[in-house]
């Protein structure tokens, strides 16, 4: 499942990153690699996202959380 399908105040562990380019970098500098656990916070009704990470609040648009692939904390 990607992280746009996500539910609000679920946690769940990054399985894959499909983001390229600056983006993907960026991500991946701030921690958002395979195994990182994530819980989702908030949903806006533009489509961003807003998870906690490694102890702090991100916010990504519908874009980048479609190609953020997550699974349940247990899988």
């Amino acid at each position: 499942m990607t992280l746009f399908e996500g539910d609000i105040n679920q946690e769940y562990r990054i399985d894959q990153v499909e983001v390229e380019g600056n983006v993907g970098r960026r991500l991946q500098s701030l921690g958002l690699i395979h195994d990182t656990f994530i819980k989702v916070v908030n949903k806006k009704k533009n489509g961003a996202i807003i998870f906690k990470a490694r102890g702090t609040r991100l916010a990504v648009g519908k874009d980048i959380a479609k190609k953020i692939l997550v699974c349940t904390k247990e899988c």
